[in-house]
């Protein structure tokens, strides 16, 4: 198998002085990486399987890496997890090690593992054995931890097969090269922030700048001075949109405008990006914002190309190696024009399992060896996938008729006087499944009035897809991703 991390297998190699991650004032460079990293894997090799503490820092970078190159599975913890989430993930994963930073307040349940320092300030011994052997492609690389939306979280055990698959998939659609410089500050316990955006750069030989936390003139700073990509999830993208509109004359503004107008690539996932942030980012900019479709189970499914035609509202074509098609709830393979049904995927991207959990792996997969994703969407003639939204939370049955949430909540978040929307589905005697349009002003103190939101969708969709609710929230109940929990709206 080629080496997961290829840069990284000497100290001392041509890249050894390039710079492989940077968190504020702290770079680390290939050189520096690849010792520290070999270190701690000598340190950990008998672990069995570690878990780590990812916080947003260079720690959490190395610990990742030596765990890797020392072929132990990684278990990245939430730092925000709450208690009794991470007992059940401890109890399940059942790691022998925790890795934490110097500076990192464990909380109970940790205390019974054994401690492993990493400190990114600290040189690793000289002298540190350079050749490490690499674990096999159906060898575990991370085991990842679902959100528990539909019970306790489960295991998604992440071959470094899938890992590698997905991330030269995407070095086909993106073009991506070790001179590409990544921007980013997506919390790195998830396959977003972690594997694209740490393993990503890593595999390529490239660069990867943490904000450490979010903000426009962070985005502004790190693309403005060498940044290539842009990763980040819808959220962050609508605060750079809004400061866009809000910084109009400024020079923060300005230096914006520049540094996105700039980079390569502007890249948006986790959750579908409205229509109206792309249009406001594209006129203030001239630059498009693509989208890519993935999950933690598949790792990425589809992506728009850089050399592809940008699409707002579509996630793109099947990446390479990926399999795709939509099903009904029968099995039926739906091939004609303009269905809606779930997406099932297949290809080398594709988790091996879930951990401890054969009926859950078995009831995931279709008889025929397909993954059912969960999500609903459609595919155009020329392959471009459009995301519905979740089986569960998004599709909604009215009235005999199948309406996807994602296109009514575009048609309102143009309006004016909208900030934010969610639309959700409530049972009905009569319908079966009303529309509910959950609404956040723009003006809380004069919202806009429910019949001309109604009558908007009904006016630019068909009448049958209007909200038969509206409800007014001052803010949508959100992940750490910036997801809208609409299960907690529904409740």
């Amino acid at each position: 198998m080629t080496l997961l991390l290829p840069a990284l297998q000497s100290p001392t190699g041509p890249a050894a002085s390039r710079e492989a991650a940077r968190f504020g004032d702290l770079s680390l460079t290939y050189g520096d990486l690849a010792v520290a990293s070999t270190a701690l894997a000598a340190r950990i090799a008998d672990a069995g399987r570690v878990a780590v503490w990812a916080t947003p820092t260079p720690e959490t970078v190395i610990a990742v890496v030596a765990a890797l190159r020392a072929g132990v599975p990684v278990v990245p913890l939430n730092p925000r997890t709450g208690e009794s989430e991470l007992a059940h993930i401890l109890a399940d994963s059942a790691p022998t090690a925790v890795l934490a930073g110097p500076d990192d307040e464990l909380p109970p349940g940790l205390e019974r593992l054994r401690q492993v320092t990493v400190d990114a300030r600290t040189a690793a011994p000289s002298g540190a054995p350079d050749d490490i052997g690499e674990a096999g492609p159906e060898d575990p690389a991370l085991i990842v931890y679902t959100s528990g939306t539909t019970g306790p979280p489960k295991g998604a055990v992440l071959p470094r097969r899938a890992v590698a698959a997905s991330l030269d998939a995407l070095e086909d659609a993106w073009g991506w090269t070790g001179d590409d410089v990544l921007v980013h500050a997506l919390p790195l316990f998830h396959v977003h922030g972690l594997i694209l955006g740490v393993l990503g750069p890593l595999r390529r030989g490239g660069s990867v700048r943490h904000l450490g936390k979010f903000s426009p003139d962070g985005v502004a700073r790190e693309l403005g001075s060498g940044g290539t990509m842009l990763f980040g999830v819808p959220t962050m993208y609508h605060r750079l949109a809004e400061a866009l509109d809000g910084w109009a004359g400024d020079a923060e503004r300005d230096s914006l405008t520049r540094a996105l107008s700039g980079a390569r690539l502007l890249v948006s996932g986790s959750a579908a990006l409205p229509v109206h942030d792309h249009e406001r980012i594209a006129a203030a900019t001239g630059r498009r914002v693509i989208e890519r479709y993935g999950m933690t189970e598949t790792l990425m499914n589809t992506g728009i190309r850089a050399d592809g035609a940008p699409r707002p509202g579509t996630v793109g074509p099947p990446l390479a190696g990926v399999e795709l098609r939509l099903a009904e709830e029968d099995g039926t393979v739906l091939d004609e024009p303009g269905a809606i049904g779930e997406i099932q995927v297949r290809g080398p991207n594709l988790f091996t399992g879930y951990l401890n959990r054969p009926d859950a792996t078995a009831a995931a997969h279709t008889t025929d060896g397909w993954f059912r994703t969960g999500d609903v969407g459609t595919v155009d003639p020329d392959g471009y996938v459009t995301i519905v939204g979740r089986k569960a939370t998004d599709l909604i049955k009215s009235g005999g008729y199948k309406i996807g949430a994602g296109e009514i909540e575009n048609v309102l978040l143009a309006h004016p006087g909208v900030r934010e929307v969610a639309v959700t589905g409530e049972e009905d005697p009569d319908l079966g499944e009303r529309v509910v349009a959950w609404v956040v002003a723009t003006d809380p103190d004069s919202p806009p009035p429910a019949e001309e939101l109604t009558d908007r969708v009904a006016a630019h969709l068909a009448p049958h897809k209007r909200p038969r609710t509206v409800r007014y929230l001052d803010a949508l109940p959100r992940n750490d991703l910036g997801k809208i929990m609409k299960r907690s709206l529904r409740a």
